[in-house]
C-alpha cells in the first residue's frame, strides 16, 4: 500500500507540474514585449517603398491575396492585394492548419501602428498570440525601421476587402511550443547600397530566401550546413514541388550563372508579353512567385546574386518537381 500510495503521490506531482507549466505557456507566452507606442506618417515615399517591398521583396501579398494555381507559379488574382484566407493544411506538412489574414482595414482597423510593428518584427498578433513564423517574421525583424514603417504605411492604404478567413488551429502540442517562439525584433541600419554584398545580405533576409531553399529535417528544423542548398519540399495537388539550389556550387547551384543570367531569369516574368500558362494536372508547378519577385530592381536582383556568390557552395542535386499517382 505504501508504495501504491508512493507512486500515486509522484504521479500526482508529475501532473500538478505538467499543469503548471500548461498554464505558464498559456498566460506568461509569448513574451515579446509589448506593443511600441507608434505613429507611422503616410507619406506618398513611404507608401511606395512599402507597395515595392510588400509586392516584390518581402512579397507579404504573396500569402496575403488570392493566388490562381491554375496558372504557372500561382500569379496573384487582380484585386485580392491583402484579402487573406491562403490555406496551409496539415497535410502539406504543417504542424496544424494555418490560414494568411486579411491585412486590409477591414481586419487591421483597429490595430495600432504599435500593433502591427509587433507583429511585423516580434510575431505576436494584437491580442497577444503568437504568430506561426511561416510569416518570416524573424527576418523581418532585423529590418531597418524605416522599411518596416513603409510596410506599416502601404498596408494603411489598401482598399478595404471584408473576407471571411478562418482561425488558424496549430496542432498540440506544436500549439504550446509556438508560443515559445516570438522574441522582440532587433532592426539594423540600413546597409550601403553600393556595398553589393551586404545589401545582397540584407534583401535575402527581408525577403526570407533562406527559409524556403535551405531543406529541413521533419521537426522543420534547418539541415546543418545545407543553407541554400535546395530541396525543400512543398506538396501541391498531386505533386511535389522542390526549390532550387541557390549556391555557387558550379554543378547543382549557381555557380556557372553570370549576374546579368541571375537578373535575366526574374526580369523575363517582368514583360508585358509573358502571360502565366495554364497548369493541368502533372505539368511542372511552383509556388516560387516569380511574377511578383520579377518586379525588383535590376539594383536588388544584383544585389541578391552579389551575395548568393558568397556563401559556401553545396553539391546538391535538386529534382525540383515530381507528379504523384
Amino acid at each position: 500500500m505504501k508504495v501504491v500510495k508512493w507512486v500515486a503521490g509522484i504521479a500526482a506531482g508529475l501532473i500538478l507540474v505538467a499543469g503548471g507549466g500548461i498554464v505558464y505557456l498559456l498566460t506568461a507566452l509569448p513574451d515579446a514585449g509589448p506593443a511600441p507606442d507608434l505613429k507611422v506618417e503616410l507619406t506618398k515615399d513611404r507608401i511606395d517603398r512599402g507597395s515595392y517591398l510588400a509586392n516584390h521583396v518581402t512579397v507579404c501579398m504573396d500569402c496575403h491575396s488570392q493566388r490562381d494555381w491554375t496558372r504557372f507559379s500561382g500569379p496573384m488574382v487582380a484585386g485580392s492585394n491583402g484579402s487573406g484566407g491562403e490555406k496551409f493544411p496539415a497535410e502539406a506538412g504543417f504542424p496544424g492548419t494555418f490560414y494568411a489574414p486579411n491585412l486590409t482595414p477591414a481586419h487591421l482597423g483597429d490595430w495600432t501602428d504599435g500593433e502591427l510593428y509587433r507583429a511585423i518584427t516580434a510575431g505576436v498578433s494584437k491580442s497577444g498570440e503568437p504568430l506561426f513564423p511561416l510569416m518570416p517574421w524573424p527576418g523581418y525583424g532585423r529590418m531597418n525601421e524605416e522599411d518596416i514603417y513603409s510596410i506599416i504605411a502601404y498596408l494603411r492604404s489598401l482598399p478595404e476587402i471584408k473576407s471571411e478567413v478562418p482561425r488558424s488551429e496549430p496542432a498540440f502540442p506544436f500549439s504550446l511550443i509556438l508560443r515559445t517562439l516570438p522574441h522582440a525584433g532587433s532592426p539594423g541600419p540600413y546597409p550601403d547600397t553600393h556595398d553589393s554584398v551586404s545589401y545582397g545580405n540584407y534583401l535575402v533576409t527581408s525577403a526570407a530566401c533562406g527559409d524556403c531553399h535551405t531543406p529541413v529535417n521533419e521537426r522543420a528544423e534547418p539541415l546543418p550546413g545545407m543553407a541554400f542548398a535546395g530541396g525543400r519540399e512543398f506538396p501541391l495537388m498531386k505533386a511535389i514541388s522542390r526549390s532550387a539550389n541557390l549556391t555557387p556550387d558550379p554543378e547543382t547551384g549557381i555557380g556557372t550563372w553570370s549576374r546579368q543570367q541571375f537578373i535575366s531569369r526574374f526580369r523575363a516574368y517582368a514583360d508585358s508579353a509573358y502571360h502565366p500558362a495554364e497548369i493541368r494536372e502533372g505539368d511542372f508547378q511552383t509556388i516560387m512567385p516569380w511574377t511578383m519577385y520579377a518586379g525588383m530592381t535590376e539594383q536588388d536582383l544584383g544585389a541578391i546574386y552579389s551575395y548568393l556568390k558568397t556563401v559556401p557552395a553545396v553539391s546538391h542535386p535538386v529534382e525540383k518537381f515530381t507528379a504523384l499517382k
